[in-house]
């Protein structure tokens, strides 16, 4: 008897000294029932969080801003900047190889390493290639800024290939996609060119990717 007298004394003591348990109301209990909140994370990098303002409607989405830039510029002003680069790098890629298939009667003379004909070409050349990109990005800015037309909408569509949504949907994905390929493709055969002092195709013929005294070909 004494020793049940005991043990009920000490557990009334214990629970004077154990804290009082909080009121839960019906939120907090939905919150527990739900268990933690799973934070949204990038599908190109696991391990980052998914950029608050991209989405998986703008074309070539992947769910890729590292550095966050999407969170201090404007979304469609880094859209058109990207179509933009990715445009002129598609050109640009063309420009790289086509001096070693045919060349104009005028440059006839120019070398077919683009880096050594970038030099040859004349003031007068430079001027219309200055003047033809000011005229293109006066267009381009007044559309894109002061009106509603998505990023890269020029208006220019001479084949017919974004006439329905669902090919236009398609297109504009291919032409990201293929626009960043081609920034990283130019960055490439530049930098070979600088190293090898050659055209890409006059490159691969000779398999010559390092410059002399490192190992070359494959």
């Amino acid at each position: 008897m004494l020793r049940a007298v005991l043990l009920l004394a000490a557990a009334g003591v214990s629970a004077a000294f154990a804290p009082a348990a909080l009121p839960v109301n019906a939120g907090s209990r939905a919150a527990i029932a739900r268990g933690p909140r799973m934070q949204q994370m990038s599908e190109a990098i696991p391990f980052l969080e998914k950029p608050k303002k991209l989405d998986s409607s703008m074309p070539g989405y992947a769910g890729f801003d590292p550095l966050g830039f999407s969170d201090y510029y404007d979304v469609k002003w880094l859209q058109e900047a990207e179509i933009k680069h990715g445009r002129i790098c598609m050109l640009a890629v063309v420009g790289m190889f086509h001096p070693e298939i045919a060349k104009l009667p005028q440059f006839a003379s120019f070398s077919t390493n683009p880096l050594e004909a970038f030099y040859q070409l004349s003031f007068a050349g430079w001027l219309q290639i200055f003047v033809f990109i000011g005229i293109c990005e006066s267009f381009s800015f007044e559309k894109v800024y002061y009106t509603d037309k998505a990023p890269g909408d020029l208006g220019f569509d001479p084949l017919r290939l974004g006439s329905n949504p669902a090919s236009r949907k398609y297109y504009a994905n291919a032409e990201v996609k293929n626009g960043r390929l081609a920034m990283i493709g130019f960055g490439g055969m530049l930098h070979h060119a600088l190293l090898t002092k050659m055209g890409p195709f006059q490159q691969i013929a000779e398999q010559k990717f390092y410059p002399t005294g490192f190992a070359g070909g494959f």
